[in-house]
């Protein structure tokens, strides 16, 4: 009996890596029925101005948010997954890595930057959905395991963004493992009393929030995000009952206790520096 990743036969399509993030063209429609000139919706940090609605960005968009006039030094920029499972569904694994690369300029689905936020040194892992679903691999844990060492050799702050469907299940059990490495990476972070904020936008699921995305000192989330184990049809199907009004929610999990606070986009750079002062203990930089 051959085993199941090695099978032939189509049942789950996985297309999650043709879902597109950040809008391309002239205009942009958000889900509410708003129109925006793309133009504008960049000057807006790709929120929609009328319903405010958060259109999904990947780490480009996010360092430039972030990082004092897009200015930062990429960390591991090389690194890139290999295919020790041989595995293959739909189609090889490998092929889909190489058709990833080429359609999103990225080597894997995180990057990690160093530079300076508010003038101070930062350093900064931003997950891509648009790679494989933002699915957590092999190099997405060393990635941001050697952001972590970096960070505690430079004695700066680390900030995780999350972007992710979860485990990358063509690396089965090497995918799971980054769970428990990225886990000891961040024990070690506070071993070394530096701030970690965790930030979760649309979606955070399956092992990316079983790990790092809820072990922050500061869990923050934007807007209307999805955050959550496994999907709320998944959820619906095992437990057999109607969930609540807004179930995985970014608003539903803050008030529900699993978020310190929702930030708009807009201020998200102000909000993360003003967190990391208070973490530090640093009140003239707080109250400025």
């Amino acid at each position: 009996m051959s085993a199941w990743f090695k099978r032939k036969e189509k049942g789950i399509q996985t297309a999650t890596e043709e879902k597109k993030d950040t809008p391309k063209g002239l205009w942009y429609k958000s889900p509410t029925g708003k129109i925006v000139e793309s133009e504008d919706l960049a000057k807006n940090f790709y929120v929609s101005p009328e319903d405010d609605y958060h259109v999904r960005i990947g780490s480009k968009e996010y360092f430039e948010i972030l990082f004092d006039d897009n200015k930062f030094k990429e960390l591991d920029a090389k690194l890139t997954s290999k295919d020790p499972l041989k595995f293959e569904d739909t189609k090889k694994y490998d092929d889909r890595l190489k058709a990833a690369q080429k359609k999103t300029g990225l080597k894997d689905a995180v990057r990690t930057g160093f530079g300076k936020s508010q003038g101070k040194d930062i350093v900064i892992s931003c997950m891509d959905f648009n790679f494989i679903g933002g699915s957590m691999g092999s190099v997405v844990g060393e990635k941001i395991a050697r952001g972590i060492d970096h960070a505690i050799k430079k004695k700066v702050p680390f900030v995780m963004i999350s972007k992710s469907g979860g485990a990358r299940m063509m690396e089965a059990a090497l995918s799971l493992m980054q769970l428990a490495k990225t886990s000891a990476k961040l024990a070690q972070l506070a071993e070394a009393k530096l701030p970690y904020i965790s930030l979760c936008t649309d979606p955070t699921t399956g092992g990316t929030t079983a790990s790092y995305a809820m072990l922050g000192d500061i869990n923050i989330a934007e807007p209307g995000a999805l955050i959550g184990f496994a999907g709320p049809r998944i959820v619906k199907d095992t437990t057999g009952k109607d969930l609540p009004e807004g179930f995985q929610s970014s608003e539903f999990l803050k008030e529900h206790g699993f978020l310190d606070f929702i930030s708009h986009r807009r201020d998200l750079k102000k909000k993360i520096n003003l967190y990391i002062d208070l973490i530090q203990n640093n009140p003239v930089r707080s109250a400025s």
